[in-house]
């Protein structure tokens, strides 16, 4: 998704959750001064033509698990329930917030991570990121510069999943997601809200939030 389609989505987004674009953008200029890490052809080279599962982490996703084929991208979390049943995951897709020290291990043996940079989580960017030694993928929600991309999304899950869209993949399959989940906090009912909007315009239709 071009930054010009996805930015006034981003500033509806900002609106509904009063997020500061302007905290985003430190963030991100934050994340490209940790490291000059720059994946693109390796992960682009790893998803275009390519079938890809996109792991979120609800409960389901063990349960799930047997669905799994081509390429494997966790979201977040995701990445260590798939580990804890023998499965590396070929991209993590973070902000940092759910992930643990494996990932520093699956990184060093080549593990793509797709690190984002958001307003609330400069601390975990300056905690985590000089502890990467693989390849990496830099991510904001504003406007990408340098080696720092947009591919759209908003949440780990559907971020992965455009930016599976974005790279050509030849099909994704999505596991491990549910978008009416009632368990959760009113912020998090708001993510999910925004996920499955997201994920509709991609065509993901079933994934949309109940009325």
């Amino acid at each position: 998704m071009k930054y010009e389609e996805w930015e006034p989505i981003y500033l509806e987004i900002c609106d509904y959750f009063s997020f500061d674009p302007s905290d985003d953008e430190r963030a991100a200029q934050i994340l490209a001064s940790l490291t000059t890490g720059n994946a693109y052809q390796l992960i682009s080279h790893r998803i275009k033509n390519s079938i890809v599962t996109v792991c979120g982490n609800a409960p389901s996703l063990r349960n799930e698990l047997s669905q799994i084929s081509g390429v494997i991208i966790a979201a977040d979390a995701a990445a260590g329930v798939l580990i804890q049943n023998n499965i590396t995951p070929d991209v993590i897709v973070t902000d940092l917030d759910g992930i643990d020290d494996y990932a520093i291990n699956l990184n060093k043996n080549g593990t793509i991570l797709v690190v984002h940079a958001h307003g609330d989580n400069i601390p975990r960017l300056y905690s985590w990121v000089p502890k990467f030694e693989g390849p990496l993928i830099l991510t904001t929600q504003g406007k990408p510069f340098s080696h720092v991309y947009n591919f759209g999304g908003f949440t780990d899950g559907d971020r992965a999943v455009y930016m599976a869209h974005e790279l050509q993949a030849r099909e994704i399959h999505l596991i491990g997601f549910d978008l009416n989940d009632p368990d959760v906090t009113p912020m998090k009912k708001g993510k999910l809200f925004w996920a499955g909007k997201l994920l509709s315009l991609l065509g993901y239709e079933s994934f949309g939030m109940d009325n």
